[in-house]
């Protein structure tokens, strides 16, 4: 199967990331004004997306805590079941890639953003009826891990989601890139030069590797001395699967 846009019904995807001048990830302690923090959002919300992603650990402090380790560990091992929608009229959407059902989500509302959490198949019964209880939706995608590819198929096909924000730490970032799922990367970088030791990056992978070459679309001086660059993503680069 193909990954390619124009071939699918997934959303297009544009990886938008704040980094440092050396590609760290992890904006605290940053010298930088609050105005110079605004133009995250700002560039964001200019998208005018239907949706987010993003990963469990950037998800967690959203969810409000996690699982116990024996909880997780209380796996599902029968056959398929079925996906479910929340009752109810969405505008927005917050997606938490979440393998192995490790939040344990308060809210099924991050800031208006309806939450659906993307499974993997392995996640118990008792994890699923305490998602429904809470009102949180959930695609289940993948036996072990999460299927990227099938993951955006459905979300694009039951929730209608045509631009998707994909604002993630460096390994989910990393395997969009692998899968050739992105579309455009939107990377503001702030003045700072972080220098942190083993600090995530804007892609980190830690299988089989190919580097992805991106074509520069613009540049554009923000506040603060931010700069803004837009890179695509040709579908024509992206690997098959």
């Amino acid at each position: 199967m193909t990954t390619e846009h124009t071939t699918s019904r997934r959303p297009r995807v544009i990886c938008h990331m704040m980094t440092s001048t050396d590609g760290r990830i992890v904006v605290d302690r940053w010298p930088v004004s609050d105005e110079g923090r605004r133009q995250y959002e700002q560039v964001h919300a200019g998208y005018d997306p239907d949706a987010w992603i993003c990963g469990r650990v950037t998800m967690e402090p959203f969810a409000g805590g996690l699982r116990a380790e024996d909880e997780v560990a209380r796996q599902h091992s029968g056959g398929p079941r079925e996906d479910f929608r929340a009752p109810g009229e969405f505008d927005s959407f917050a997606f938490a890639i979440d393998a192995s059902g490790r939040l344990a989500w308060e809210s099924s509302d991050i800031d208006g953003d309806h939450v659906v959490a993307v499974l993997s198949e392995r996640v118990s019964d008792a994890y699923l009826a305490f998602l429904r209880e809470r009102g949180v939706s959930y695609i289940l995608a993948g036996a072990r891990d999460v299927d990227l590819p099938r993951a955006l198929e459905r979300i694009g096909a039951e929730y209608g989601i045509r631009t998707l924000m994909l604002e993630g730490g460096g390994r989910i970032n990393g395997g969009f890139l692998r899968d050739g799922l992105i579309d455009e990367v939107s990377l503001l970088i702030a003045p700072v030069a972080d220098g942190r030791v083993g600090t995530p990056a804007l892609f980190d992978d830690e299988g089989e590797v190919t580097p992805r070459r991106l074509h520069l679309e613009s540049v554009e001086r923000r506040a603060d001395d931010f700069v803004w660059l837009r890179y695509r993503v040709d579908s024509a680069d992206a690997p098959t699967s």
